[in-house]
């Protein structure tokens, strides 16, 4: 027989809220993060608000499987150490606790006892937010709610191909940039992000840059590490605001067009006893081994890159900063004291891998697990390493057996040239080399040229007091210098002050000398750069076709007797190319000729001769036409009057 249908209305029911949403841990969480794969594990673990039976507070999670015990401690309880203990998840060894009654902006910490009984106050891992320092307690903090408007440079992020766009990159320390007046003596005068951000931009978009990059942004202790020696690797340093401050920030540099790049250190951690190090009264977060969970030369500890957990911890927080602060790409520091296992070690030191080499296997694969999920994830976000040696396929594809990266510091061209721009003009010729060994690797790895902080630092001297010379010579000098940096292939890097030739070291401690720009020699110096930067953009010659041979030919790289390099950047639509003359010595050639490859007009569009950088003024044409004259192996030419360390770049 038939059932008659009911007529009677069903009460509607409430949708229940979002697994995603809640935080607390469960089954399959653990399961995620025990295979290493659990990439939103931060919205788990750590210190989240949250609602239980009704009532509001803050749940926590830690990870110490090693503890004996762990309990809770911080403002709300008198950081009592024992009066809060938290419950024990298995199998990982997953501590938890619902707090009623916490809310945003209280401090905590964890109270970790290790199997010898002996208890540490321990900083979240995981933590959002900490005090600042000396403090070293994490703080309650939300990352949700803030309001992004740059919807649209997020979706052509998407789309971003790295190898045909320019990228002028600006690395900058947010601390030591700019700096109010202290207040008093315990004031660092440090900017918020919030006001940083505008005045940045401003510079930027004068300059020309298309990228910012930031040190020291990660929660670190202690100043003098810049940043290379993080305990907060999830809490945007407090000493220039909250996490939301730094979204502002992320936010107003794209809403202007600038991309933001983070320096991050998964290569090692300090051994501050509130940090990462023996964590749960065991190596948790390092190799258990101190022959390889330990950096002699650093004093710090080495990340166990064969652990699930920590590998998890890790590419998670790539992820979050990508994701969650949308920003657009990440420069990983240190990858060669990853990747060896005797980086920085001496025989007896170290332990060889299954095979008896000095490769450390499993940092391969997390570079490569972590490269792999960060481009199918966020499309669009560029990855980049500072690998300082030969190893192979760094920017190459993991299918082929590479690490998977977008770009690579090159490290060996910046030796090279800085080398050579120190020597007195005299010796030049006996270095010509220095200059032209480069492009013999050009196209092996896509390449970022950096004149980074660790090279005007440590009594190495500024980019201005490398330069040989008197006064002018050095100003001179240096602008040959950036004009060859801006024609050679690869991507560019510029730590903050060599634009403008800072005379002193940089220090973390103090702002950039702006000063220096009521002298017309730095200010001249700062307009020529600006000049470079903007040919960059404009020009697809100079970052186009930075990855083959079809967008670069060398017009005469052997003559080293008069130290000149000539080239040409070629244009994908073989239009606008651009020809480079650069002498290096300050002798002037006024029956300079240069040969060329094809009966053209070369206008001439730019030249240190120019008044408005310094130059004594330039009365040479702007158009030459070139002959049927063999000249530097090509069969057309031109003369132009080659001023003593004169630049000249033609178009054709």
């Amino acid at each position: 027989m038939e059932k008659k249908k009911s007529t009677r209305k069903r009460p509607v029911q409430k949708a229940e809220q979002p697994a995603a949403q809640v935080p607390f841990i469960t089954e399959f969480d653990q399961y995620l993060f025990g295979q290493g794969v659990h990439y939103e594990i931060y919205k788990k673990m750590g210190a989240h608000a949250a609602e239980k039976d009704g009532e509001k507070g803050v749940y926590f999670a830690v990870w110490a499987p090693n503890a004996k015990s762990v309990c809770l401690t911080g403002d709300f309880n008198g950081w009592d150490p024992e009066a809060t203990p938290m419950e024990r998840l298995e199998p990982l060894g997953i501590y938890e606790i619902f707090v009623p009654g916490m809310q945003e902006g209280d401090l905590y910490k964890y109270a970790v006892t290790g199997q010898e009984g002996k208890t540490v106050l321990k900083s979240d891992p995981y933590g959002f937010s900490a005090e600042l320092r000396p403090g070293t307690a994490s703080k309650v903090a939300s990352i949700d709610g803030f309001k992004w408007a740059d919807t649209r440079w997020m979706e052509a992020l998407k789309t971003f191909q790295f190898k045909k766009e320019p990228m002028a990159i600006y690395e900058l320390h947010p601390g030591s940039w700019k700096k109010h007046e202290p207040k008093d003596e315990d004031d660092p005068g440090y900017y918020n992000f919030r006001e940083l951000a505008p005045e940045l931009v401003a510079y930027l978009k004068k300059m020309g840059y298309t990228h910012v990059e930031l040190i020291g942004v990660a929660e670190h202790p202690f100043d003098g590490s810049w940043g290379y020696q993080v305990t907060g690797y999830y809490a945007p340093t407090s000493r220039y605001g909250t996490p939301k401050d730094f979204m502002y920030f992320v936010n107003y540099l794209h809403k202007n067009k600038i991309g933001v790049i983070l320096d991050w250190v998964p290569a090692h951690f300090p051994r501050d006893e509130h940090g990462l190090a023996n964590f749960d009264g065991y190596p948790l977060y390092e190799y258990g081994d101190p022959k390889k969970g330990e950096h002699p030369d650093w004093g710090t500890k080495i990340f166990d890159y064969g652990r699930n957990e920590i590998k998890n911890f890790l590419i998670a927080n790539a992820l979050y900063w990508l994701t969650e602060y949308h920003v657009d790409g990440l420069r990983i520091d240190a990858v060669a004291s990853m990747l060896y296992l005797d980086y920085g070690k001496q025989d007896g030191q170290w332990i060889a891998n299954q095979y008896g080499e000095n490769k450390n296997l499993e940092a391969i694969e997390f570079f490569r697990h972590l490269n792999s999920i960060v481009h199918q994830r966020r499309p669009g976000a560029v990855m980049i390493a500072e690998e300082s040696t030969a190893w192979p396929q760094v920017t190459g594809s993991p299918v082929d057996g590479g690490l998977g990266f977008d770009l690579k510091w090159n490290m060996g061209w910046m030796n090279d040239f800085l080398e050579y721009q120190k020597c007195d003009p005299y010796f030049r010729k006996y270095n010509h080399n220095k200059m032209t060994f480069s492009m013999t690797y050009a196209y092996s790895e896509n390449y970022v040229l950096v004149i980074s902080h660790d090279e005007v630092v440590h009594l190495k001297g500024s980019m201005i007091e490398k330069m040989p010379g008197n006064e002018d010579q050095k100003f001179a000098n240096l602008k040959a210098a950036y004009a060859f940096m801006l024609g050679h292939p690869g991507k560019k890097l510029l730590f903050m002050g060599q634009e403008f030739g800072q005379r002193r070291e940089w220090s973390e401690a103090r702002e950039l000398d702006w000063d220096c720009l009521k002298d017309p020699r730095h200010q001249g110096l700062s307009e020529f750069v600006s000049q470079l930067l903007t040919l960059y953009r404009k020009y697809p010659a100079l970052y186009a076709m930075d990855d083959t041979w079809d967008g670069f030919q060398w017009i005469n790289a052997n003559d080293g007797d008069r130290s000149i390099f000539s080239f040409v950047r070629y244009s994908p639509s073989k239009r606008n190319n651009l020809l480079f003359v650069v002498n290096f010595t300050p002798v002037d050639r006024p029956d300079y000729r240069v040969g060329v490859p094809k009966k053209k007009r070369y206008t001439k569009i730019l030249s240190t001769n120019a008044p408005e950088i310094g130059g004594a003024g330039d009365t040479t044409p702007e158009i030459y036409k070139s002959e049927k004259s063999e000249c530097d192996g090509q069969p057309f030419s031109f003369e132009y009057p080659l001023p003593a360390y004169g630049v000249a770049v033609f178009k054709f």
